[in-house]
């Protein structure tokens, strides 16, 4: 008779950091993007799409949701268990919501605009939602389920 060891679930790995609205900040949050998947050895398909998902949002958020003395914050939660990566950024605009945009929206000398569009394309679901008493949240998530003969790593 063989025993079997029980498996724990994969636990949510979760960071958040607030910065600075400001194109450094939004910049910065880029690159701490990164870093944190690579450190939770994300697929590199899935670190890519993340990283410029969040370049949209967070330039953004320092462009449209800069309230003066304000910062906006970045969450990035992977969990494992569900195959999900989530990226969020918060901005303290809670009366400017994004809208969605499509391609026939834009005219083709327009210079900017098309951040949205870019979300779109590389996430497999995004939204927004009210964060009181005054800002919102821009979301994405992406499907990040290890591949097969990969384990997913369990650790903070």
């Amino acid at each position: 008779m063989s025993a079997t060891t029980p498996q724990l679930p994969a636990a949510v790995r979760t960071f958040t950091q607030q910065l600075s609205s400001t194109r450094h900040g939004a910049r910065l949050a880029r690159l701490l993007t990164y870093e944190q998947l690579r450190a939770w050895e994300t697929s590199p398909d899935v670190t890519d799409r993340a990283e410029q998902i969040i370049a949209e949002l967070a330039a953004n958020a320092a462009l449209h949701g800069r309230v003066q003395g304000r910062h906006f914050r970045l969450a990035l939660a992977h969990d494992p268990a569900a195959g999900v990566l989530r990226l969020a950024v918060t901005d303290a605009r809670g009366d400017r919501f994004p809208l969605p945009v499509t391609d026939s929206d834009r005219s083709p000398n327009d210079e900017s605009g098309r951040g949205l569009l870019i979300v779109t394309a590389l996430a497999d679901r995004w939204g927004t939602e009210p964060y009181p008493p005054g800002g919102k949240t821009v979301w994405a998530e992406l499907d990040a389920k290890a591949p097969p003969g990969r384990v997913a790593m369990t650790g903070p």
